[in-house]
């Protein structure tokens, strides 16, 4: 008896290789876009292809919010605090190019809300916050880029 011919679905009719269904991995609309770190380097950071060279406040949506600090050793309760107001579920701290775990006075006002504080050198701390965020967990990403 002769095989029925199967439709395939509109995707694959319109030209996906092998009938394999078309995956839209991107929306178009840009109000949909995710704040994705796309490429990190030697004193910078780059998010959805725009290039930044500062320090910075990220959650998956929003502003990108510059973070006014230039050195670990400048770090102080206060730029902690500021993540408050993004009630973030965990913080992935990256501590710039090498790891450094910052002093547990400066981020107990976070412990005490039970906002978790992951401690990584800032190309761990870019990656762990895209698996978080693609897991829709609501992360913040606080980022020492350092300057001289």
């Amino acid at each position: 008896m002769p095989e029925t011919p199967r439709a395939l679905p509109p995707s694959a009719a319109a030209g996906a290789p092998d009938g394999i269904p078309a995956l839209k991995l991107h929306s178009s609309d840009p109000s949909n876009v995710l704040n994705t770190f796309t490429a990190y380097g030697d004193g910078y950071i780059e998010i959805n292809k725009v290039r930044h060279e500062q320090s910075l406040l990220v959650m998956p949506e929003g502003a990108v919010v510059p973070w006014d600090v230039a050195r670990f050793e400048d770090l102080t309760p206060e730029h902690f605090a500021r993540l408050l107001e993004l009630a973030p579920e965990v913080v992935v701290f990256g501590s710039g190019s090498r790891l450094r775990f910052p002093h547990p006075r400066l981020t107990a006002a976070l412990a005490a809300r039970r906002i978790g504080v992951e401690t990584m050198d800032l190309q761990a701390a870019c990656r762990t916050y895209n698996i978080l965020m693609a897991e829709g967990r609501k992360v913040a990403a606080a980022l020492l880029i350092e300057r001289d």
